[in-house]
């Protein structure tokens, strides 16, 4: 990627550095999405924000690491920049607001410029479809909406009161818009939320490396991985050595050795080495049918109190059918009769419904969230149980140094810095965490090893001075380098790990320190906690695949109910399927392939922003950044849209009731009761839309 540096601020022992760069080529929103996912990857890089209008990018990054910022920026293909499509589409929301525009337009231009027989000739034209839809229910034997729309339309032309009855069409039209919007949207959530972030990928075809779409990858294709790459599908490891991140399957922070035979997982990472793999399905099929089965049920994501509020609209129209009889019989007179009919309770209703899960569903997408349908941010209010995933959920998946130990004449310092001087050139998680433990200490770290053997996935074996020492797990330096440990060290660490990982360090063939390497939880991880019980939660768990000292001490750390170690995804699986059985309403927060099962299992599920593509696919909400806040903001939003909802019920009911008893007593007449029943119901409408988090502070994701 073509940049130019700005402005550069050197990082401090207190404050981060920061980058301002200006790329050299204009670039789409989509592209300045996908260019922050590269950017966020880099646990190193504590914030980066791109703006498309400004062509600017901004990265704060930690001590030491400025490198790593600008070698992140330089593996971006300038001519293949990665795109993200999340949120909202804009277009459709222009795109309804210019249609309603010109529908209320051409309505008064009609009224102002047409005479009244020409305005006459096209109320009866439109009429039509009314009058047809209504005739179709009748001939199902079903008294609903379209029934009682078609008869309000029609007894008002019958008295030839045609402006009555184009004022009632064009609100009706209104109502259809609106729904065409919300199936609209619905769709085109889906089908971002299912777009890979892979558009091409490498086959052999015989030796000869060749680039194909995603889309054109077969089962059975041998297809090269190598470093930085994500797998695009499940395969078998053909040939070739790697050490792959599978944090998304596995929950562990540590890469796994991968060589010929073993099974590679779509969404794992290469962070060393390279692979060549023989795929086991064919993408394009799987996620094609994926796509098509979810969007041909996309009417199934319809909040339940949308579903509840078209059914109860349906079933108040017996009433206004009744209530015009009455009050024929009453007075004899048609007109008073016909006037009840034009109150009804189902256009407020459908209409306003919709739209305060639509209005909810923006201002999730403002804060962060993008919410797949109505129904799951009713499920989010209605959720009495949370359980979250620990690795990359509740901690902030970059790892950290806990504790450095030594044993003999060295000090915990020289195990450390001579530590960071092997690992300098070797950047998987574990290394960097170890240099910048080292940054952090101030401990100089000049180069003063020799040629180094490097074991993939095991350790490091070079020269340190004179000396020479090695680093790595406990099978490397115990089993392959021989390495005597003894059972007074192995308590020892045991004690002090706590559950952590461990680097253990030797010189000249001895035992000389070790490193216990955690992964610490989000900062506002026991804030989440606590106000998520404020908020009516009365059971938080976590669940990880993680050691039972580790998971314990989190759990206590975070304030957790209940917590579940060493669980495989099936176990996790089973577990929230208990909770369901149990009469549980359970969210579920994870972001790893191995969360997918659960998170298919519970009422509704969020995954996080960096999540693995099954993760996303699998869960309902996805939050667009990395901050667990978000799950509270999700609550409160959802909270207020169902207070929103049974308000909006209580004032419909309450004010059309009160029309009807009107036109029922004669007091008022067809036109008057018209006007004050579209007035109430676009008040009422105006109302769902109005923000619900009106204090809160929108996130703008894209903003520098």
């Amino acid at each position: 990627m073509k940049y130019a540096i700005v402005s550069d601020l050197p990082a401090t022992a207190t404050l981060p550095g920061r980058l301002r760069l200006r790329l050299k080529r204009s670039i789409t929103d989509a592209q300045a999405a996908g260019i922050e996912r590269v950017l966020a990857a880099y646990c190193d890089l504590s914030e980066a924000k791109v703006s498309r209008g400004a062509r600017s990018v901004i990265i704060c990054y930690h001590a030491g690491f400025r490198s790593i910022a600008l070698r992140a920026m330089d593996m971006i293909n300038e001519k293949a920049i990665p795109e993200v499509r999340d949120g909202m589409s804009i277009g459709y929301g222009n795109e309804l607001a210019v249609r309603m525009i010109w529908r209320i337009a051409a309505y008064f231009a009609r009224r102002i410029l047409l005479p009244v027989p020409v305005r006459t000739a096209i109320t009866i034209f439109h009429s039509g479809r009314f009058l047809c839809r209504a005739a179709a229910s009748l001939r199902r034997c079903r008294l609903d909406v379209a029934v009682l729309d078609g008869a309000a339309v029609g007894t008002a032309m019958l008295q030839r009161d045609f402006n009555t009855a184009a004022s009632s069409m064009l609100l009706l039209g209104l109502l259809e818009l609106f729904e065409e919007y919300t199936r609209r949207r619905m769709r085109g959530e889906l089908s971002r939320s299912l777009v890979l972030n892979i558009d091409t990928v490498w086959v052999l075809r015989g030796e000869t490396e060749v680039q194909i779409t995603l889309e054109e990858l077969r089962a059975g294709d041998l297809f090269v991985v190598g470093a930085g790459t994500r797998l695009p599908v499940d395969g078998t490891v053909t040939s070739g050595e790697a050490e792959v991140n599978q944090l998304s399957l596995t929950g562990e922070a540590v890469a796994v050795f991968k060589k010929t035979g073993d099974t590679v997982f779509a969404g794992t990472v290469v962070e060393e080495g390279s692979l060549v793999v023989r795929a086991r399905t064919a993408v394009a099929e799987s996620r094609v049918a994926q796509i098509i089965e979810l969007i041909d049920h996309a009417e199934s994501l319809k909040a339940a109190l949308q579903s509840r509020a078209e059914n109860m609209a349906d079933k108040l129209v017996p009433f206004s059918f009744l209530a015009a009889g009455g009050a024929y019989l009453l007075t004899g007179n048609a007109q008073q009769a016909t006037s009840v009919l034009h109150v009804d309770y189902s256009c407020a209703i459908k209409l306003s419904a919709p739209l305060a899960v639509l209005s909810a569903m923006r201002e999730a997408s403002a804060n962060g969230a993008v919410v797949r349908g109505g129904k799951f941010l009713e499920a989010v209010a209605r959720a009495d149980t949370i359980v979250f995933d620990k690795t990359g959920t509740l901690t902030a998946d970059c790892p950290r140094v806990r504790h450095v130990g030594a044993f003999g004449d060295f000090t915990r310092d020289e195990i450390l810095r001579m530590a960071a001087c092997i690992e300098e050139h070797y950047p998987h998680s574990s290394a960097r965490a170890v240099i910048r433990r080292a940054v952090e200490k101030n401990l100089r770290h000049e180069e003063e090893h020799a040629e180094v053997r490097y074991v993939v996935a095991h350790g490091i074996a070079t020269s340190y001075g004179k000396r020479r020492v090695m680093i790595g797990s406990r099978h490397f330096i115990e089993e392959d380098e021989q390495v005597s440990i003894t059972p007074e060290q192995s308590a020892q660490i045991e004690q002090e790990a706590q559950g952590d990982s461990v680097l253990y360090f030797s010189v000249e063939d001895k035992l000389a320190g070790f490193l216990c390497i955690t992964d610490p939880p989000r900062s506002e991880a026991a804030e989440v906690v606590a106000t998520l019980r404020e908020l009516g939660v009365r059971h938080i768990v976590m669940l990880t695949g993680d050691g039972e000292n580790a998971a314990r001490s989190l759990a206590n750390r975070l304030g957790m109910d209940e917590y579940h170690a060493q669980l495989l995804p099936e176990q996790k699986q089973e577990f929230i399927i208990g909770l369901r059985a149990a009469g549980r309403s359970v969210l579920m927060v994870g972001d790893g392939i191995n969360d997918s099962p659960a998170l298919a299992e519970a009422d509704v599920s969020v995954a996080m922003r960096t999540s693995s593509d099954i993760a996303r696919e699998t869960a309902n909400i996805t939050l667009l950044s990395g901050d667990l806040r978000g799950i509270v903001t999700l609550r409160q939003l959802s909270m207020k849209l169902m207070q929103r909802a049974r308000g909006n019920f209580r004032v419909i009911a309450g004010f059309n009731s009160v029309l009807i008893a009107l036109g029922f007593t004669g007091i008022l007449a067809a036109t008057p009761l018209a006007l004050l029943h579209n007035f109430s119901t676009a008040a009422v409408c105006a109302s769902s839309m109005r923000p619900l988090l009106a204090d809160s502070k929108k996130r703008e994701s894209m903003a520098v």
